[in-house]
């Protein structure tokens, strides 16, 4: 069992930055693949960025990439997503996920895949 605690949503104006973070309960995290999403209002979960096992494998959606960075220390049982570069259209509600993988480099992009999640949280862009 692995508990997922999000951090780090706000108020944020148009190219702003914000860093989320996703701290996990065990001692096992570095079992885990892990994944950010976010659910817009009226809209189905998107897939955000994944990160593989040992961090050396990582995927993004491309509406996010080259701005958004995921990365994970694994001593901190933690998962970021470092958010630069923001749009309105990012305002969402972010979720990290966590999936138990015996393959070291592989991420997954379908919510369906991941097995824990977290109770999300808040990210607002004004324009």
């Amino acid at each position: 069992q692995v508990q997922l605690v999000e951090s780090g949503g706000g108020l944020v104006q148009a190219g702003g930055s914000l860093r989320l973070s996703c701290a996990a309960s065990g001692r096992t995290f570095s079992t885990y693949s892990m994944g950010w999403f976010r659910q817009a209002p009226g809209k189905e979960r998107e897939f955000v960025a994944a990160i593989s096992r040992s961090g050396g494998i990582t995927n993004y959606a491309d509406s996010v990439k080259g701005r958004f960075t995921i990365s994970r220390d694994n001593a901190k049982n933690t998962v970021y997503l470092q958010m630069d570069s923001l749009k309105p259209e990012d305002t969402a509600v972010y979720y990290c996920a966590a999936r138990w993988t015996i393959v070291a480099r592989t991420t997954r992009t379908t919510d369906s895949e991941y097995d824990y999640w977290g109770q999300g949280t808040q990210v607002t862009v004004s324009s």
